[in-house]
Formats: structure tokens, sequence, C-alpha cells
């Protein structure tokens, strides 16, 4: 075995090992992804250093969490070599946040999203102990340890379903504004409202390219760990000659990943984001497994390397949004892995 994806869905009771033997494959674009089956792996933004990844299942195996501890014959990829980067303190977030909020008044775009880094010690603690605590910790969320020589080895547990199918009807979400969770009903901002606003109007007009038969509820409030979102959920069934590759080229990066207009959003997050997301807003999940294809997007995620652990979060930049909100935003979204590793 040379490659590995270890996922629990979310609510499920036992775990999946997806093993595969020899190079990965590496698919050129997400159109083609459709007609693949086994586990998927996607950047947020596809390239020579960061590529779409799909494990093929020559190894599967179900595990429950207890028999977890038994597993110590995984490959961890923990170099980077070029694909490192650098984390950038609270200083360079504000030349950042700074640098999106002045395209507000220059350009069309309505929002962007903002992603940073931060570096902690390794504590030591083997990679799947981590994905068996983040299971525990974290049961309505989904969960996966995975790792291949051209992506690292990343853990991620997130609430977000870019996309996923039930017999002949596929589902996805809008999932955006964040708070803290104070246990009571939040009384959600303006600015919260709006992006998630924003987010549900892009999915729909995606979604009704390729759909004719597109249902979508009220957004409510959602708990996921320390944190409440603001929700929205898609069901749809696919036109006889859509395509789910073309879907999901159309939702991947979605606006709250990305922003709006998304080509222009995302033209600008790459030429001006310090932050090299690499694998973090991407997606991936099981694609035609034995019948079942759950995406989810890769939020409330780490990169493992050999002596330490790079966590990643990002935030909705509209131009109502403060700086120090935001910060506090991104390090709220942090705990999800500090929880588990520290």
């Amino acid at each position: 075995m040379d490659s590995f994806a270890l996922y629990r869905l979310p609510c499920a009771s036992h775990c999946l090992l997806i093993g595969q033997s020899g190079e990965s494959s590496s698919l050129p674009s997400l159109r083609l992804i459709g007609d693949e089956h086994g586990f998927v792996i996607a950047p947020f933004s596809p390239g020579s250093d960061s590529p779409i990844i799909l494990l093929r299942p020559d190894v599967v195996r179900q595990y429950s969490y207890d028999e977890l501890v038994e597993i110590d014959y995984l490959p961890f990829h923990t170099d980077g070599g070029n694909k490192l980067g650098i984390v950038l303190g609270r200083e360079a977030y504000h030349d950042d946040f700074s640098r999106f909020h002045r395209t507000f008044s220059a350009t069309d775009i309505q929002k962007l999203v903002l992603a940073r880094s931060s570096d902690i010690e390794h504590r030591g603690a083997r990679p799947v102990e981590l994905f068996a605590m983040a299971c525990r910790r974290y049961p309505d969320a989904f969960v996966t340890l995975f790792s291949a020589p051209q992506c690292g080895t990343w853990l991620v547990a997130t609430p977000e379903v870019l996309l996923s199918r039930e017999a002949d009807e596929w589902h996805t979400m809008a999932l955006a504004g964040t708070m803290r969770d104070a246990g009571s009903s939040p009384e959600w901002s303006e600015k919260n409202r709006l992006e998630q606003a924003y987010v549900t109007q892009y999915i729909k007009e995606c979604l009704d390219r390729y759909s004719d038969d597109v249902r979508m509820t009220a957004p409510y409030t959602i708990s996921t760990g320390h944190l409440v979102h603001l929700r929205t959920d898609f069901s749809f069934t696919l036109a006889a000659d859509a395509h789910v590759g073309d879907v999901l080229d159309s939702l991947h990066p979605t606006p709250a990943v990305c922003g709006l207009p998304k080509q222009q959003a995302y033209r600008f997050i790459l030429e001006n984001e310090s932050c090299e997301r690499g694998y973090y807003s991407g997606f991936s999940g099981p694609l035609n497994l034995n019948g079942e294809t759950a995406l989810f997007v890769s939020l409330r995620c780490m990169r493992i390397f050999g002596d330490r652990y790079r966590l990643y979060a990002g935030g909705g930049i509209l131009p109502q949004s403060e700086e120090a909100l935001e910060w506090e935003e991104t390090a709220a979204k942090m705990q999800t892995m500090l929880s588990i590793i520290n």
C-alpha cells in the first residue's frame, strides 16, 4: 500500500480504509471525475504541485473505533519538499485583509474568502490516534485522514457537503456564516446573513443548469463542535444529458471558500492571498464506491508534517467586514483541530 484514505461518514458507527498500491492517478479536470471510482482528493486550485488525486480501492477494509488502534501499517507521507510554503502571522494577515478589503471599492467583487495557516509543534500522537479522536469528538462531521506522495498527509473534520448521492437523488448545501456556539439561539448579523445568501444564490444558479427539479430549504442554524453556522440544504435530480463532473466543476470552489463573482474572486485570491492553501478548501470523499458518492469540502483541517501540524482556516470578507472579528473567526475555526492535538 503506497497511498490511503481512512474516513468516517457523518453519524456512522464504523470507518473505511481505502488503500492503493503503486502510484495514484492524477486527473486533469473535475469534468472527468464522474465516471471514475475510488477516493478523490481535490485541492482548492488544481495544478502541478496540487493535482486532483484519485485513489483506487485496491484495499478496502472496515474498522470500528476500537479497532483503529490496531492499524500500524499505513504509509504516511510527511515531507513536503517544495510544497511546504511559509506561515504568516498577524501582521501579514493585516496586510492581506487590507488588500482584500480595498478591492471592493475598485472592482465589482461582492465577496472574498481570506485564508491563513498556523503551525503547531508536533505533539507525537500517531495520525490514526488523532483520526479516532476526531471521530469521537465530532460525530456529525465527515472525518478523513489521507496520505499520498502528491499531497502529503492531511486530517479533516468538516461539516460541509459538496455533493452526495442517495439512489437517484443528489444533495448539496450552502454553509456560511460562523459564530461561536453560546448555547442559545444566535442573533445572526447582517454580514453573516448576506454572506449565506450569496452562497445560496450561487449554488441554486449552478444546479439550475443541470436539473429541472431543484428543491431547497429555508436557512437554518446548525451546531458543529463549538461553532454554529447558517445552512441551506439542496436536493435535486440530474437531467438526462447532465454529467456529475460538470456539476462538480461548476460548484467547486463554492463562494463559501472563494467569493463572488466566482471567477473574478478566484483569480484575485490566487494572485493576492499569501496563504498557500494546497488541499485546504478543496474536497475529498468516496466517489462511486460501492454505489456511494459523498464528497465534502475540506474545511477544519490540518496537514501533518514530521515535526509539526499546519492548521488552516478562512473567513468570508464583505465590504462591512471588520479585521479583528475576521481574525477571531479564523482562530475559532482552528479550535476544531487544536482540540484534538492539544
